[in-house]
């Protein structure tokens, strides 16, 4: 691909994206049918956040930052910075000093499938980030790539503009076209583990709720008292 920085991409809207980021990562990636998960390798830096914003997406040499310093110009309020390179890299390529020129714009925080940097400051400015790692080896700015171009991490691809949902079950992305259906079935999904979770409190079990006691049975699992039951 000849590098390139793609100015203006249309954006999902950003009133619905935050909608759907209230629901959770776990939710709305099953409600649309388990898809979009970007990959448990992708880590939050701390624990506790809840984000959702539109992609900003990178595609970036490895152990090179380049393209992070393009990117900051394209960002705008609401985005999520997404980063992945060409090849496996793990180097600290964003640390806090990257956090504040995009906190200045506004951004929400930071995707990377590469290493991170500065956590203990990253973590007292409130910026969130999930990340491949954590390395104090740092990076060179020497090689072109591009920005807001479609990229992959973890099987998914990602367009500038998509969704990005991110908490302490990991990351997903859902596209920007799909966000009103994906806020429709998460609603959906949610009120019915609010009627599951009102049973549960009741004291139902999941065997009867979910009608297994007769798959139980099919597979041949017995219930046996303890007094006549033999373990050889």
């Amino acid at each position: 691909m000849k590098p390139v920085v793609v100015t203006g991409p249309p954006r999902a809207d950003l009133k619905t994206v935050d909608a759907l980021a209230a629901h959770g990562v776990a939710t709305v990636h099953e409600a649309i049918g388990r898809e979009g998960f970007l990959g448990p390798h992708l880590r939050p830096t701390h624990l506790g956040s809840r984000i959702g914003g539109t992609a900003v997406t990178v595609l970036s040499w490895p152990g090179d930052n380049l393209m992070i310093h393009v990117a900051v110009e394209q960002c705008a309020p609401g985005d999520i910075l997404v980063v992945t390179t060409t090849s496996p890299s793990t180097d600290g390529m964003f640390g806090e000093l990257f956090a504040t020129a995009l906190q200045y714009r506004g951004v929400r925080g930071l995707v990377i499938n590469a290493g991170v940097r500065d956590t203990a400051e990253l973590h007292a400015m409130g910026f969130p980030v999930w990340s491949a790692a954590v390395s104090a080896q740092g990076t060179v700015k020497a090689t072109p790539g591009s920005v807001n171009v479609p990229i992959t991490i973890g099987g998914q691809v990602i367009r500038p503009g998509d969704a990005i949902l991110a908490d302490d079950d990991g990351v997903m992305v859902v596209a920007r076209e799909a966000v009103d259906s994906a806020l429709a079935a998460a609603e959906a999904r949610a009120a019915k583990e609010e009627a599951t979770r009102r049973a549960f409190r009741e004291g139902q079990l999941g065997l009867d709720r979910y009608g297994m006691r007769d798959k139980v049975a099919d597979l041949g699992i017995e219930y046996v008292p303890y007094a006549e039951w033999d373990p050889s």
